[in-house]
């Protein structure tokens, strides 16, 4: 019995003295400087390019990937959810220069209303953006003069980025659901 009692008090006084001991610690969270991380003075830049939505063949770029009961006899598509891939055009004819893609989903949200959830990424191709993103979310009341969306946040150029994009539709065709829409984004980054 006394081997035993003395082991008990070897084992406590061990994890005793252990706690007390610097070990390898692995923190949750530590304060950094910008610096360390490279990063400058922040700066807002305003970038201006069409999104080209095409939702007719024979080369669609925004194809409807899911559907509720009630999407095809709502008024406002309710319930739909669409897969996008859109060319970011510098000017509204699609033919103009690409300076990236819109890559994401958006789902008509509205039930009442003609409002897209839009969760997208802007994927650049051009100039010192090239290679760059910037992620917006936000609520598109596609029949609104003007919508507002949020920039929450990009990588490359546009780590750390956060800012506004306003939107507006340039042209929409009835006939075939394919728009055009124009996109001043406002985005502050290092």
């Amino acid at each position: 019995m006394a081997k035993t009692s003395e082991m008990s008090s070897i084992i406590f006084v061990i994890f005793f003295f252990s706690l007390f001991l610097p070990g390898n610690s692995h923190p949750f969270s530590r304060n950094l400087s910008m610096e360390s991380l490279g990063l400058k003075q922040e700066k807002l830049t305003h970038l201006h390019f069409y999104y080209q939505d095409i939702v007719s063949e024979p080369n669609p770029t925004a194809v409807r990937v899911a559907a509720a009961a009630i999407t095809n006899t709502s008024a406002t598509g309710f319930g739909a959810v669409v897969m996008i891939d859109d060319a970011l055009t510098e000017g509204p004819n699609l033919n103009s220069k690409l300076v990236g893609r819109a890559q994401g989903i958006y789902a008509l949200a509205g039930l009442n209303e003609s409002a897209l959830l839009m969760v997208f990424n802007c994927e650049f191709v051009e100039g010192v953006y090239n290679g760059s993103t910037l992620s917006i979310l936000g609520r598109n009341s596609v029949f609104s003069p003007v919508r507002e969306m949020s920039v929450v946040g990009g990588s490359g150029v546009f780590r750390f980025a956060r800012g506004y994009a306003q939107v507006k539709t340039f042209s929409f065709d009835l006939k075939t659901g394919d728009a055009v829409v124009e996109y001043n984004v406002y985005v502050f980054h290092h």
